[in-house]
């Protein structure tokens, strides 16, 4: 019994200097990297969310961006950074449940390299298509599709990002046999569209809201499981008929795997009480993102879903980025 005790009271003062570093972090500039250039979505998100972390710590929250490889520079960088807090990732869905599915020499794996703090916004995708598709709903399309097999093309941003895993769950739901163009950024696929170049395609709603607001492309659904505040109008796919469709685009903040709980907790918190506030709501909604927040155990079940259902598409479709 007093062995018990000794083992017992060595945890404990063992894990005293983790509580302690956890009750006064952060205590030096914390670095955010952000693994895609200035200026885009996650970019955006990440220096909102090190701004307000700022305020909140009296501490500097620096935003480096290292952009290459479809996030995989980024996000790898923080997977062998440090685990003690000072050194955080801005991930999306494509960097942490799609690409080391599709690339080759991925040297981390997400789930395991990386500890999840919280999913700070999401950004639906939306089936779109063109003014000259003689179709006004989703079971048009389906039916135009079916009756011009492999002749339909539909563009996407770039190979393994969700508005291309979208379209893939999409042919495998319906049946469909559509001819997959991929565009180096969306927007030049969005201008192909327009011109009726393709016929149709899923992007992020931000990016083609402009657009459909300017009647220049139609809307036939968004493809999250519920309407979005950003076009409450326009329907989901799963009311459209293909039931449990859901694909979307979203951004969370991480750390190296190890760091200790009590700072991952701490973090948690704080973001969960930001993203809650009317002005970081206000500004998400105006890059067309829904906020989300929520425990460290929600957003692993998201990624280890996310992960598994998107693998599922990988295989059945056979995507490989290199």
């Amino acid at each position: 019994m007093k062995n018990i005790y000794i083992s017992i009271l060595v945890v404990f003062i063992g894990l005293l200097p983790i509580a302690a570093g956890a009750q006064n972090y952060p205590t030096k500039p914390v670095k955010i990297i952000v693994p895609f250039p200035p200026g885009g979505a996650t970019d955006i998100i990440g220096r909102v969310l090190a701004e307000k972390l700022q305020a909140v710590y009296g501490q500097t929250f620096i935003v480096e961006n290292k952009a290459g490889a479809s996030g995989n520079i980024g996000v790898g960088e923080v997977a062998r950074a440090a685990p003690d807090g000072y050194t955080l990732v801005v991930g999306s869905a494509q960097t942490l449940t799609i690409n080391h599915q599709i690339f080759k020499n991925v040297s981390f794996i997400p789930q395991r390299d990386l500890a999840p703090i919280v999913v700070i916004a999401s950004v639906p995708n939306v089936l779109i298509v063109s003014n000259k598709l003689p179709v006004k709903n989703v079971q048009e399309l389906i039916a135009y599709a079916k009756a011009n097999p492999g002749k339909l093309s539909s563009g996407s941003s770039s190979i393994g990002g969700t508005p291309h895993l979208a379209l893939e769950l999409f042919q495998l739901l319906t049946g469909t046999e559509i001819a997959h163009i991929p565009y180096k950024g969306s927007a030049p696929a969005l201008q192909d569209l327009v011109g009726g170049q393709i016929g149709m395609m899923f992007d992020n709603l931000p990016a083609a809201l402009p657009l459909m607001n300017g009647g220049q492309i139609r809307a036939l659904a968004v493809t999250t499981l519920k309407r979005t505040p950003s076009a409450p109008e326009i329907p989901t796919l799963d009311e459209s008929g293909l039931k449990g469709f859901d694909s979307q685009g979203w951004f969370a903040l991480l750390a190296p795997a190890g760091t200790p709980a009590p700072i991952l907790d701490k973090l948690n918190i704080e973001a969960n009480k930001i993203i809650k506030t009317a002005d970081f709501r206000e500004r998400m909604s105006k890059l067309g993102a829904d906020v989300v927040g929520g425990s460290i155990d929600e957003f692993k079940l998201r990624m280890k879903t996310e992960t598994e259902r998107w693998g599922k598409v990988i295989e059945k479709a056979n995507i490989k980025a290199d």
